[in-house]
């Protein structure tokens, strides 16, 4: 397994960042805060013309069947152009969830769909997990919690930091679709998957906001030259940089694990690795938002800028499919185990 993109994945995130580029993702995301889904299903359906809906989905229900490595690289682009809604819970961990729980009667029903791009789903799972991000705008809403999993519907809602998300409480909508230990490992590969996915969009976030620093430190003049020409301005976008690209590998690596999990003579390296990778994408995703809003001054505050779109989502991926403190305890008792 390769820990940098291929050629081919390269071209595959060029076509999706001109595809994003080109679909004005700012006034989605004020569509979307508004409680107008409309825009962002559009965004999603192009998406799904792209192959990126159906990436987690196996190719007898219409999907590619692809890598965790794969996943990584469209989850990058949409934090890339800060996408609106349940990003990771459509793209990665609930395709995997309903795909591990082996129900074929489950599977038809909502795997072309989701492939298509013509449903979108979100899912809560405590403790990582305990509200289920943009309920209201979902077609599907699963709760696992413990070793069942549930259809859910919403109940209280709550404001996000990130303006353009809303988070439910959820409560059992019907029957158990799936209990017992099956359900259970189903749930921690399709969290681990999410996690994988969530880190990537960290990564993608952080990296436009370095390049918003660094092409507002080209323009914004002070002391009769460009605030980029300062060394203090420098090292500390430098730092973020670096930051990034050391994030880099573990995200790719935590990509392979997950894609190694379970055949034979693998480490088992999976859940120490997903968990290191979500860490370090969030650290240094949060070192890019401290950097780009101290570059942008009192501007990159106001809304009407457009950087918060950034630094608010970076601030709830950090925190939410489980804290650093939950994903560094969890590095460690791998480490000790």
């Amino acid at each position: 397994m390769r820990l940098v993109p291929s050629a081919e994945q390269d071209r595959f995130a060029a076509v999706l960042h001109d595809l994003l580029a080109t679909a004005d993702v700012p006034a989605v995301a004020e569509s979307w805060a508004r409680g107008d889904a409309g825009p962002g299903r559009e965004v999603w359906s192009r998406l799904a013309d792209a192959g990126v809906a159906g990436l987690a989905v196996p190719e007898r229900w219409g999907g590619t069947d692809a890598r965790p490595a794969d996943l990584v690289i469209a989850a990058e682009e949409l934090g890339h152009h800060a996408v609106p809604g349940p990003v990771t819970e459509t793209l990665a961990a609930v395709p995997a969830l309903l795909t591990a729980l082996g129900d074929d009667r489950l599977c038809d029903k909502w795997l072309p769909e989701l492939a298509a791009g013509r449903v979108v789903a979100t899912l809560a799972a405590p403790p990582w997990l305990p509200y289920a991000a943009d309920a209201h705008a979902a077609d599907l809403v699963l709760l696992a919690e413990g070793d069942a999993v549930r259809p859910a519907r919403t109940g209280r809602a709550y404001a996000s930091m990130d303006y353009t998300r809303r988070l439910f409480e959820v409560v059992p909508a019907g029957g158990a679709l799936a209990e017992g230990p099956a359900a259970a490992g189903a749930t921690a590969r399709a969290l681990d998957l999410g996690v994988l996915a969530a880190a990537a969009q960290l990564l993608g976030a952080g990296c436009a906001l370095l390049e918003a620093a660094v092409a507002h430190a080209r323009t914004r003049v002070q002391f009769g030259r460009p605030i980029g020409r300062f060394q203090a301005v420098q090292h500390r976008l430098a730092d973020v940089a670096v930051g990034l690209e050391f994030a880099r590998p573990l995200l790719y690596a935590a990509a392979v694990a997950l894609t190694d999990a379970g055949e034979p003579g693998a480490p088992g390296t999976a859940a120490r690795d997903v968990s290191a990778a979500k860490v370090a994408c969030g650290t240094a995703a949060h070192r890019a938002a401290r950097a780009a809003l101290q570059v942008h001054g009192a501007i990159g505050y106001t809304r009407e800028h457009g950087l918060g779109r950034w630094l608010t989502k970076v601030r709830v991926l950090t925190l939410t499919w489980g804290t650093p403190a939950q994903h560094r305890a969890r590095v460690m008792a791998e480490l000790t185990r």
